[in-house]
């Protein structure tokens, strides 16, 4: 089971880590290694437990700030953490990550080994980004998204996520409850997601970056409920099958491994825009994309790069691996696959996206 817990669960009204929160969650964890459960936490809070340590008396606004409250603030989480699970007879390691970890072949393998050694040990992983060192190019972007891609990691049986939100709403107003299953998680359910506030300016995910990370473990084939974080025992009352929240079922059509990395984990390092032709073609038929239905390109990419694939209508439709760079594409765009060697000089593929290395976006 992969838990992951947000700053607005574990901070209080002042802005500052709750001692009585992070033992209520170690109980909880606790409670799933009884039951033989393997557990991994993904915990926010570092930023949140560094400011008042750094003076501020409010949220860091700086990157640099950030930063340094990361730095601060991990090491007393940590401390806290461990102290908790000590008291329990048991054990917590840190681990670290930044999105190079997964893109990386061999270092994904490395985490994984890692994670697997723990587990096995009956050692509770407890993950964060790497936030003091991390930059743009290389974050997750919150630790929402860090979740499911650590679910996916360990090939998690369930993703819980513990917010100040109790579940996904149809509306937001007072008397209505959660909504208890999602089949699958859809354009509507991100309108809802609007309605939503979950949590004060301490929280750096909303709704939203919640749905499209469960979106992303329900496509690996692993649950998610998403829950009140502030309830009494709300892990071992999950665990324990009662209605809590909202539960998001898996995709029965579970992406692979390779797919999933190239939807999920590679950064597009541009795109490539095609007509409608071409949209039918890779959307509705399943097959490859084809130089004749490329009208533009954007960015530099090379060989063997992530890219974005936008319709007509300006939206994402698809992400894949290319075969040219984005040279070669432009060179090669509204062109028949029997003209791309007088265009080129060479033709080593007849596809520019193959559909083995294509992933639509739902």
């Amino acid at each position: 089971v992969v838990v992951k817990v947000g700053s607005g669960v574990l901070t209080g009204s002042d802005q500052r880590l709750n001692r009585d929160r992070v033992s209520s969650l170690v109980e909880g964890l606790s409670s799933l290694l009884e039951r033989g459960m393997q557990t991994v936490l993904v915990t926010s809070g570092a930023v949140a437990t560094g400011a008042p340590v750094m003076g501020l008396a409010g949220r860091a606004k700086s990157i640099p700030q950030k930063q340094a409250c990361a730095a601060i603030g991990q090491t007393l989480l940590m401390a806290l953490y461990e102290e908790q699970f000590a008291r329990r007879d048991r054990h917590s390691a840190q681990i670290l990550l930044t999105q190079d970890d997964v893109r990386s072949r061999e270092r994904y393998l490395n985490a994984r080994n890692t994670f697997e050694t723990l587990l096995s040990s009956g050692v509770v992983p407890i993950v964060n980004e790497n936030d003091s060192v991390a930059v743009s190019e290389i974050k997750f972007g919150d630790n929402d998204n860090l979740s499911a891609e650590v679910a996916a990691l360990v090939g998690a049986d369930l993703l819980l996520m513990l917010s100040t939100a109790d579940g996904l709403y149809e509306k937001f107003e007072p008397g209505q409850r959660p909504i208890p299953v999602v089949d699958r998680i859809t354009s509507i359910h991100f309108d809802y997601a609007r309605d939503h506030l979950t949590g004060a300016s301490i929280s750096t995910g909303g709704m939203k970056s919640k749905l499209m990370a469960i979106r992303k473990a329900n496509q690996y084939g692993i649950p998610a409920v998403l829950a009140d974080g502030l309830k009494d025992h709300i892990i071992q009352a999950v665990i324990a099958g009662k209605e809590e929240g909202t539960l998001f079922l898996p995709c029965e059509d579970k992406l692979s491994a390779r797919k999933y990395w190239i939807l999920h984990t590679l950064s597009p390092k541009g795109s490539i825009s095609v007509d409608a032709g071409a949209l039918r073609a890779v959307k509705q038929q399943g097959r490859s994309l084809l130089p004749i239905g490329i009208t533009a390109v954007e960015g530099s990419f090379r060989s063997g790069d992530s890219v974005r694939i936008i319709g007509p209508d300006g939206g994402e439709i698809a992400r894949g691996l290319t075969y040219y760079s984005s040279q070669e594409v432009i060179a090669i765009k509204g062109c028949r696959t029997d003209e791309i060697e007088s265009k080129l000089g060479y033709r080593y593929y007849d596809e520019v996206v193959h559909r083995d290395n294509l992933v639509l976006v739902i």
